[in-house]
């Protein structure tokens, strides 16, 4: 029985996570096309991009993980909000680390930090809808 209860908690889980890489990636594939068309960048190498891609498809899918761990049933939204500051923060600053030159690239850097919230916030919101409609049980 704990077995069975242990292997349905692992498919919601796999839903979940399924369901955040797609939004995430999706709305993380948006920005990179209006940022290029803003920033006036030139086009990435076929790897670059598909590299880029895969960390959006990962990061979405650990996020919709922990996300249905964190809220489980609760509706406090300071949580929910919470949770998509927390990795949209990690993942904005990270390139903090690498930067050599930190004023060079403030703007860049902050558009960087500002997109990771917005597709975090876009996997979030695709995430309540499926809990809401039950398509995904909470955990």
């Amino acid at each position: 029985m704990v077995q069975q209860m242990s292997d349905l908690e692992r498919v919601e889980s796999l839903k979940a996570g399924s369901l955040g890489a797609i939004s995430f990636t999706i709305a993380y594939l948006i920005t990179m096309v209006i940022n290029h068309c803003v920033w006036v960048q030139e086009s990435l190498p076929i790897f670059a991009l598909g590299l880029r891609v895969m960390i959006a498809v990962t990061s979405g899918f650990l996020f919709a993980v922990t996300y249905r761990y964190i809220i489980r049933r609760d509706h406090n939204s300071h949580l929910k909000d919470g949770a998509v500051l927390a990795f949209g923060l990690v993942r904005g600053l990270v390139p903090l680390e690498v930067s050599a030159n930190l004023m060079d690239n403030l703007g860049e850097l902050s558009v960087l930090g500002i997109e990771s919230i917005l597709c975090f916030t876009m996997a979030r919101f695709s995430l309540d809808f499926a809990f809401h409609r039950l398509w995904i049980k909470p955990f």
